[in-house]
């Protein structure tokens, strides 16, 4: 499995294969090795690397962590090939106005806009809860909801129409 993980704004490129009944570990294609070794079940962990052991506290929820090393606190963002794409799938859809889509099914927890307002490209129109997440679903671009086909507490599959927007015009 492939991972895009962020560390303080670095990107790096994560794949976990299995081999062997052994987990092989790759950092942006050069083969990690090293040892992993939970030392309790609050987010301490040891990573034994090059004949040294490094301390780590891990704080957060599954998109984005806490690391504190050596007294340091990194910001790490962790996406998988299938969130990756999922993101792609969702900008490239929201990109000129017409129908915003779910690109994955949830539940709609919270509508924050109504027909007829005025909306900025990037303003929450809603928040959508998939795969245990809360999703804030923004809009693609300036305009004006035309419509909205979706309520709190509904149900939704990937592909449905959340949304419609008039953008504003190009002069």
């Amino acid at each position: 499995m492939k991972y895009h993980i962020t560390v303080d704004g670095r990107p790096h490129e994560v794949e976990v294969v299995e081999r062997l009944g052994e987990l092989v570990v790759s950092l942006d294609g050069e083969v990690f090795d090293a040892r992993y070794l939970e030392v309790d079940d609050l987010g301490q962990v040891v990573i034994l690397h090059e004949g040294k052991s490094y301390g780590l506290s891990i704080e957060g929820d599954a998109n984005q962590k806490y690391v504190t090393l050596a007294g340091h606190v990194r910001d790490v963002r962790i996406e998988d090939e299938r969130e990756k794409a999922a993101r792609a799938a969702e900008r490239a859809r929201n990109t000129g106005g017409g129908a915003v889509v779910a690109v994955m099914p949830g539940v709609v927890v919270e509508v924050l806009v109504q027909k007829g307002q005025r909306v900025q490209k990037g303003e929450p129109l809603l928040v959508l809860s998939a795969m245990k997440m809360q999703n804030e679903i923004g809009s693609p671009v300036d305009g004006v909801v035309v419509d909205l086909h979706v309520a709190a507490g509904q149900a939704v599959a990937g592909g449905a129409k959340l949304a419609t927007l008039k953008p504003d015009e190009v002069a």
